[in-house]
């Protein structure tokens, strides 16, 4: 399975996608100019920090033409955070927090986005909503992750829940495009397991032997072993001392 993600320049939170790196018969690759593209199973636009001036960049530089291209082809599109914002019909930045004005977004979802001055900082979790099409298997998935973005999205007629968050509508799909402002969204396997299986259906090839990880498993594990490698080679009563009465002068 060929996943590419696009990788505009001032990516952020890339660490969203080492669930599906780690999985085996999946080739997850960051493309920067069109000609890289190819004809990828699935697109991914990842978390940016600065939403408007990276969308303006793929618009001068043609990917935006060929994701949409691809979208209106029936490709599965997936927008993580400002990926997720560019995938909207307009971009609002009436604080100048951007590059200011507005400006029109790719239309892959009907949906506005206006920047506020304040960012969102959270954590979450939630479950993906009843959903028909190509990631029907991910309906009333359990997922968790963060936020952490500048502004909010209003939908219009078409769109339709993605994820719920506390009741809440965190994301957005129509047809074939999805997004969501949820960082760590693949990191549970059964997330990750239900997205590859859905792009191997439709390109027409068994997943069978494509065993997702738990990444968050995964990631507590390493945690450990830092700390256990961090214990072994530092003076940890010595810190604790400091900790509890100071830096001696």
């Amino acid at each position: 399975i060929d996943i590419a993600v696009i990788r505009v320049p001032r990516i952020s939170n890339f660490t969203d996608f080492n669930p599906l790196e780690s999985i085996q018969g999946v080739s997850l690759r960051y493309v920067k100019n069109p000609s890289e593209l190819g004809n990828p199973d699935m697109i991914i636009l990842p978390g940016t920090k600065n939403t408007m001036e990276d969308l303006l960049w793929m618009r001068e530089n043609g990917l935006e033409a060929l994701i949409l291209k691809e979208a209106a082809k029936g490709k599965l599109i997936f927008g993580i955070c400002g990926g997720y914002q560019m995938m909207g019909e307009t971009l609002s930045d009436p604080h100048g927090v951007e590059a200011g004005g507005t400006i029109k977004g790719m239309g892959l979802l009907p949906m506005d986005t206006v920047f506020a001055r304040k960012k969102t900082r959270t954590r979450v979790e939630g479950s993906f909503s009843q959903l028909t099409g190509a990631f029907a298997k991910l309906s009333d998935t359990a997922l968790e992750g963060y936020e952490i973005h500048m502004g909010t999205s209003a939908w219009k007629e078409g769109a339709a829940p993605l994820i719920q968050v506390d009741g809440k509508a965190a994301g957005t799909c129509h047809g074939n495009i999805y997004g969501s402002y949820v960082h760590g969204i693949f990191d549970r396997s059964e997330v990750a397991g239900a997205l590859v299986q859905a792009v191997g259906n439709a390109k027409g090839i068994s997943t069978e032997d494509m065993k997702s990880v738990d990444f968050q498993a995964f990631k507590e594990t390493q945690y450990d072993l830092l700390a256990d490698g961090l214990r072994k080679s530092m003076d940890m009563e010595k810190i604790y001392q400091i900790l509890n009465d100071g830096i001696p002068t």
